[in-house]
């Protein structure tokens, strides 16, 4: 059979909603060790507590405009008058813990780059030899593992807000340190 007549499966998450599945296609589960992505996905992350992930995917163009295209440094320097300018953006979820709290962690991302040489090399430290996980799952996947709560747990005590364990394992999911892809799924 030919690549182009190869019937598609997805994760059943996915849905039918096009954004959603060209995140899931191109996006979730994919590796990445760049800070920036990182980054994006933690503040993102975090702006999703409680939420559903299509309300931020919807938005994630107007968090980029809004929080200075996820540039932590930026970020971590916003001050009282940023905090009243993102409230007033109808583009973002107006929440001023949210809003605290990404400024917050950029600030608390920037102090682990120093310790760690990058956010990178201290969330790969809780991973199994430093590698991530490929889960293969055949239905459903997990909303924790011990790795998201011993990292969850370290950031709480670092400081970070709206990052426990079951956002911690999506940002895994997210990021590509845990492949929670089903088997049957095209995109593993």
């Amino acid at each position: 059979m030919s690549q182009s007549t190869q019937e598609i499966h997805r994760c059943a998450w996915a849905g039918t909603d096009p954004l959603y599945q060209k995140y899931h296609d191109e996006e979730w589960g994919k590796t990445t060790h760049d800070d920036n992505v990182l980054f994006e996905f933690l503040l993102l992350e975090g702006a999703q507590a409680g939420l559903s992930w299509i309300t931020i995917l919807r938005r994630r163009e107007n968090y980029r405009k809004a929080f200075a295209n996820f540039d932590a440094k930026k970020i971590a320097a916003f001050d009282e008058k940023d905090v009243e300018r993102l409230m007033n953006d109808e583009g973002i979820i107006r929440n001023r813990l949210k809003i605290n709290s990404a400024i917050k962690n950029a600030q608390l991302f920037l102090e682990l780059q120093k310790e760690f040489g990058s956010f990178d090399k201290y969330l790969y430290s809780f991973m199994p030899d430093g590698k991530p996980i490929d889960n293969c799952p055949t239905h459903g996947v997990a909303a924790t593992s011990p790795e998201s709560d011993a990292i969850a747990r370290d950031m709480k005590k670092r400081g970070f807000k709206f990052f426990g364990s079951t956002i911690c394992y999506a940002h895994m999911q997210a990021t590509g340190m845990v492949n929670d892809h089903l088997a049957t799924c095209s995109f593993r």
